[in-house]
């Protein structure tokens, strides 16, 4: 799955805990990471811990005159905000106690004006997923999923045919650092298949004693 870049000198947890219970993918590196490097991981966006003021606005600054071709986010404590002049060094500014679900969204929002509304589509039947936006329909009617039953079926659609074991699936949809248990994955799934429909909740097949798959072959 796509990746989302935090830099930081701390842990992740302490510089943004929305990130570990949004599900984004992402890895977290620290703020003196050279721009080269960055650019190899090619992450959907770059997020900046910014609770050391100066450091952070020096990595901004790096990764905006280097040309980093992703959306810059600041993660700016609330004393900070004057410090430096972020609107010059960034795309948009976080607060560190940002919820999971308003991180997703301004995330996905950002990402549509940075121009990533130009993702590949993937479709599973009649279920068209859209990464970039966020946002899934089935016959053209929108499914209203939210952020973590949208990466599940993102993860599934992506993959038709794969065989994904609940453990796999808290890996990819909540991360690694999830300590709840495989019961999780199939309430989402369950919630998931009702929004689908009667209709269509067969594209989500159970394989029973491992988990669960999309559809290889969808008539």
């Amino acid at each position: 799955m796509a990746t989302f870049l935090l830099l930081s000198d701390g842990p992740a947890a302490q510089a943004l805990p929305a990130l570990r219970t949004s599900g984004l993918d992402h890895k977290v590196e620290p703020l003196n990471t050279p721009t080269a490097h960055v650019a190899r991981i090619a992450p959907l966006a770059v997020l900046v811990d910014c609770s050391s003021p100066r450091s952070g606005y020096t990595t901004l600054l790096d990764l905006r005159d280097a040309r980093v071709d992703a959306p810059l986010l600041a993660v700016i404590p609330t004393d900070a905000l004057g410090a430096h002049a972020w609107d010059t060094v960034a795309d948009e500014l976080l607060s560190p106690d940002v919820t999971d679900v308003e991180l997703g969204l301004r995330i996905s929002m950002l990402r549509r004006r940075h121009g990533g509304s130009a993702d590949d589509e993937i479709r599973l039947g009649n279920i068209v997923v859209h990464p970039a936006s966020y946002k899934a329909s089935n016959h053209g009617r929108e499914l209203g999923l939210t952020f973590k039953e949208f990466e599940l079926l993102r993860c599934l659609a992506a993959n038709p045919g794969r065989v994904f074991t609940r453990e796999a699936l808290l890996r990819e949809v909540w991360g690694y650092d999830f300590y709840g248990g495989t019961r999780t994955v199939d309430v989402h799934i369950r919630r998931l298949r009702a929004k689908l429909g009667t209709a269509d909740e067969r594209l989500i097949e159970t394989v029973r004693g491992v988990g669960y798959r999309a559809a290889g072959f969808v008539l």
